[in-house]
């Protein structure tokens, strides 16, 4: 835990007490501060009250008395209109901040110097995320890796010289972190999302250029023309930029070519690393991915050597397009994060011989757009209620089954796959749709084909119980 000790013996209101909100809590009373806290939900009230925890709503507390107001980045801070408990800071004149800019003072008090990696983006900022952390770790720096990603920032260790820290950050949390300084920010690309809580585009475009502005290097990808304008703009203030892309040359900058990464300075390139053969860095978009945790790594001082060691031995990230096993020339593939089309159009432009199972809780955009990648597919394996709609879809353009369970299409996939004649195919869980009429989350479909894929015969699995684990 980080105890949040810049607040010691001042009070604090605070709103949203799921698990970032009762780490936040319980790192503002370690460090000192008066924290009342609330939240609608009365269960979540009661939970916090009964570890402790002060609770009061938040329309009776004097808020000319607080220092400061905690938000969970969960809670609308603008659109489509703001919570009742912001508009009460906001009359009270009381600044309004979530859990990662708790920590970015808290390195700034005790450890302003030690490396801080911040990423985001609109897509491939977990990926980043991990892949960064797992080149430090594998270098054997002390590492520790949260926000966004699944462990809340106030959970990590406190902040010291040489502790490298790895975040990731949502645009609700950098629209509540105004001082955020990383020592590397990425963003990695930006297309239209979250625009029920950001209104607009340009506002959401807005908010992620703030980590990037406030970084002492920003890497910013320019393949998208809101990234570029970033990038430009950034520069211009002053701001060290390194531009990536998985499309363009750039005369300064890392880019992919191929499946190479060329690191550029002056005009001049040079060869930086090949992700050919790295099964968990496969596709244009992880090679995006690499070529910014490799700016990252540089921007703080990590060896080329250990870099490359690192982004060869990535283990990949649970559920998304991660590697879980190989039987002879079939590997099997866990995609169960891809709960709707476009999140799973990087996993079948990444595999030539694909043995894919779809299907589950529709989306109303269903599998249409997939259309490109239908020759890559050998035959699809439906599951789920989505299973007929598919199955219209495909119609004759792909052989198709439709399995039903998931444990029958993993029996039927790998049969088929064992059969085929081709050099390499795949075994691919990519349902393109949520998991919730047969599962409970998209982790749990994704665990369950693991486990349906080790209990086959002759299976050589290539994680362990804990692989992905964050």
């Amino acid at each position: 835990m980080i105890p949040v000790t810049t607040l010691k013996d001042r009070k604090v209101a605070l709103f949203g007490l799921g698990g970032s909100g009762f780490a936040t809590a319980r790192a503002l009373i370690s460090g000192g501060a008066e924290v009342t806290a609330w939240d609608d939900n009365p269960d979540s009230v009661a939970k916090a009250a009964a570890e402790g925890i002060r609770t009061e709503d938040l329309h009776n507390i004097d808020w000319s008395q607080q220092a400061l107001f905690v938000l969970s980045p969960g809670v609308p801070l603008t659109h489509p209109k703001p919570h009742w408990t912001v508009d009460l800071a906001r009359a009270a004149g009381v600044d309004i901040v979530g859990d990662v800019e708790l920590f970015v003072r808290e390195r700034r008090a005790y450890a302003p110097d030690c490396p801080f990696i911040a990423i985001t983006g609109t897509n491939g900022k977990s990926t980043t995320t991990a892949l960064i952390a797992h080149m430090l770790k594998s270098a054997g720096y002390d590492t520790q890796l949260g926000g966004n990603i699944g462990t809340a920032v106030l959970t990590l260790d406190p902040p010291k010289a040489e502790r490298y820290y790895v975040v990731e950050c949502s645009s609700y949390q950098i629209d509540l972190a105004p001082t955020l300084n990383p020592s590397a920010g990425i963003l990695l690309n930006l297309t239209p999302d979250h625009l029920d809580r950001h209104g607009t585009m340009q506002h959401y475009a807005d908010i992620k250029e703030r980590l990037v502005a406030g970084s002492d290097v920003a890497i910013v990808g320019v393949d998208d023309s809101h990234s570029a304008l970033i990038a430009d703009r950034v520069e211009r203030a002053g701001v060290k930029v390194v531009r990536i892309s998985r499309r363009n040359v750039l005369a300064d900058g890392i880019y992919a070519e191929g499946t190479k990464l060329i690191q550029a300075a002056g005009g001049a390139m040079l060869p930086f690393a090949d992700l050919d053969g790295i099964q968990t860095l496969r596709g244009s978009h992880n090679a995006q991915n690499a070529a910014a945790a490799v700016a990252a790594c540089l921007a703080v001082g990590i060896p080329a050597d250990d870099i490359r060691t690192g982004l060869a031995s990535f283990p990949g990230l649970k559920h998304r397009m991660q590697p879980v096993g190989r039987r002879g020339r079939v590997v099997f593939v866990n995609d169960s994060k891809a709960t709707n089309a476009d999140a799973a159009a990087p996993a079948l432009s990444s595999y030539d011989r694909i043995y894919w199972i779809a299907g589950g809780l529709p989306k109303a955009s269903g599998i249409t757009t997939l259309a490109p990648y239908f020759p890559r597919i050998a035959k699809a394996y439906l599951i789920g209620e989505a299973a007929a709609e598919f199955a219209a879809t495909l119609g004759e353009a792909v052989p198709y089954e439709i399995s039903g369970s998931l444990e029958r299409a993993v029996a039927h996939a790998a049969a088929d796959a064992e059969r085929d004649e081709a050099a390499a195919s795949t075994v691919m869980l990519s349902p393109a749709c949520a998991s919730f009429d047969q599962y409970k989350n998209f982790e749990v479909r994704g665990d369950a084909f693991v486990g349906h894929v080790a209990a086959l015969d002759g299976m050589t699995m290539l994680i362990g119980p804990a692989i992905g684990e964050k």
